[in-house]
């Protein structure tokens, strides 16, 4: 493989309808060359003059062969599954993505589900919206919670998944981590278990949260087995993908009360059809995929970016973030 250009010769072209990574790199970097688009179509016409390409959904396969100059892409988002990993390979293109960049606002996102259920935030916001005033409840099913002493099952201890273990235990509830190596803890945990003993912890679960990639082994993890493993009262928040819920499945549990409560942020199509039951049901919150939403995520993914560039340019085998 050539050389990696140096830092004087390189073109950098940022794409991305939202994310203004072009602002935050200029300020950083203002030695750099960046170009900027907002949408498929304009990047499509600026790929032949990039050595570098961040990227994320507006990514297209066929890129990769009208692109003669790139050499390396950084993936805007912490997910890749957009990405062909061995045809990066087989064309000598490096890539790596933004995990992390967003664990401390999905991190946050989960525990302030956690928190809205609870204290049934999401009820006292639609009794607002009718100026309705019910007073105390009479029940005591019917009533607020509190965390402490309650037990988080996180599925998923990465990045994300260890902060929020963080926070819970803080919190004073009691962590299960739920992870494909066990003998790597990543984070603060009372107890972990592998992915082939989830049905066997779900049960001892006040709260059940997703926090995994999708994977082909979590696609579809929680299916209705899983659900009907957890214990009565149980809530599941998944700030994971969609798809690695049984949506169909997760909809009857919650209509035929097996599940008590929900709290999604993604879901098996997005954006969330209209006539979705999720979208009426009092025990469900539903964000719109926003978890990984902060205002300092352009900057955290040109960390990310920057520490890339200094490893090609020192001719360095790994990357942060490696994928390919």
């Amino acid at each position: 493989m050539t050389r990696f250009p140096d830092r004087r010769d390189l073109t950098i072209l940022c794409a991305h309808p939202a994310y203004k990574i072009v602002d935050a790199l200029t300020r950083r970097a203002p030695d750099l060359r960046v170009m900027g688009a907002t949408d498929g179509e304009e990047a499509r016409a600026r790929l032949g003059q990039a050595d570098v390409l961040c990227v994320s959904g507006l990514w297209r396969p066929d890129w990769l062969a009208a692109a003669g100059r790139l050499r390396f892409v950084q993936s805007i988002s912490a997910g890749v599954d957009q990405f062909d990993r061995e045809a990066f390979r087989e064309a000598g293109v490096r890539l790596a993505s933004a995990q992390g960049a967003n664990a401390v606002a999905v991190a946050q996102h989960a525990l302030a589900l956690i928190l809205a259920l609870s204290r049934r935030l999401h009820e006292a916001r639609d009794l607002q919206a009718k100026a309705e005033w019910i007073g105390m409840a009479k029940s005591p099913a019917a009533r607020q919670d509190e965390v402490a002493g309650k037990t988080a099952l996180i599925v998923g201890f990465g990045a994300i998944g260890a902060r929020l273990g963080d926070y819970a235990r803080a919190l004073g509830m009691r962590v299960i981590a739920v992870k494909r190596d066990v003998a790597r803890l990543g984070g603060a945990a009372d107890e972990i278990v592998a992915v082939e003993q989830l049905n066997e912890a779900l049960p001892r679960a006040d709260y059940v949260v997703l926090a995994c990639p999708l994977t082909a082994r979590t696609r579809g993890l929680i299916d209705a087995a899983a659900l009907a493993a957890m214990k009565p009262g149980a809530a599941l928040i998944n700030v994971a993908r969609g798809a690695v819920v049984d949506e169909a499945a997760l909809i009857a549990a919650l209509q035929e009360g097996r599940l008590a409560r929900a709290a999604l942020d993604c879901f098996a199509a997005e954006p969330l059809p209209p006539d979705s039951p999720l979208w009426a049901m009092r025990n469900v919150i539903v964000t719109q995929h926003v978890g990984g939403e902060t205002r300092a995520y352009e900057d955290n993914v040109v960390d990310i970016l920057l520490d890339n560039l200094s490893r090609l340019a020192r001719g360095d085998r790994d990357l942060r973030n490696q994928v390919a």
